[in-house]
């Protein structure tokens, strides 16, 4: 498996590059929705997944590119990558584009992480779920994470991070009643956009559908966001991109 792929269009990010610092399904969730499927390696442990020397020579081999922004996501949660901030290193001095990170926030709480997205550009973290009880039964965390640690972890971060902190809610029918507690608790984290989201995308769970989306998104009128049904990407999609799709996951 590439280290780098894409680039991919992405209803968030525009036409994004990439970076995979994991290479292998290991979560720290088991999420009901994820397109990759039900994770492999459930862990919670930081570690190096893929040698830096490696990124750098899949990134030099295809570049020039024509991007608008390289992202760090994973077939797992790339803030496990234990080589994350010398692989960000490695980017910034091959690419000359903004650096996102998708990130489930699980993380979040660990302070060394912290310090080393303070450095990406734009950090869009993930919370679905207002409680805990839904946050067990939508994200299925590996033991010992709890959402309260997580949202206190995110609030942290925010009084240290200058870039755009952005973060992503996946509605499915588990929390989509809980769209108003959802909406005032994401407002605490004081983000800069939301992502209003449901799985388009192969997912063992069903989409909700564009008219529930619209319901859901009259909660969040007091925030700056962008639902999945009016931005997603509705243009042709070249066969490479198409592969790099099928093997990815979303960004």
């Amino acid at each position: 498996m590439r280290t780098v792929y894409g680039p991919v269009p992405s209803w968030r990010l525009g036409r994004s590059l990439g970076v995979d610092p994991i290479c292998q399904n290991a979560c720290s969730f088991d999420c009901i929705y994820c397109q990759i499927g039900p994770t492999i390696k459930k862990t919670y442990k930081r570690d190096v997944f893929v040698d830096t020397k490696r990124i750098k020579r899949d990134l030099k081999e295809i570049m020039p590119i024509d991007a608008d922004i390289v992202t760090f996501s994973s077939c797992g949660e790339p803030t496990l990558a234990k080589n994350l901030d010398e692989i960000l290193e490695v980017v910034r001095d091959i690419v000359d584009l903004p650096v996102a990170i998708l990130t489930n926030s699980s993380t979040l709480p660990i302070s060394k992480v912290r310090r080393i997205l303070r450095n990406f550009d734009k950090v869009i973290a993930k919370v679905d779920a207002p409680n805990d009880k839904i946050f067990n039964e939508i994200n299925r965390p590996i033991k010992g994470i709890h959402l309260g640690n997580i949202i206190s972890g995110i609030k942290k971060f925010r009084k240290i991070y200058d870039g755009e902190l952005e973060i992503q809610t996946m509605f499915v029918e588990k929390n989509k009643q809980y769209s108003k507690e959802l909406a005032e608790l994401i407002k605490s984290l004081d983000p800069d956009l939301v992502y209003i989201n449901t799985p388009l995308r192969p997912s063992l769970v069903e989409p909700l559908s564009e008219k529930e989306i619209k319901r859901i998104t009259k909660d969040f009128e007091d925030l700056k966001f962008r639902s999945v049904y009016e931005y997603r990407y509705r243009g042709d999609v070249s066969p490479l991109d198409k592969e790099a799709l099928r093997r990815r996951p979303a960004q």
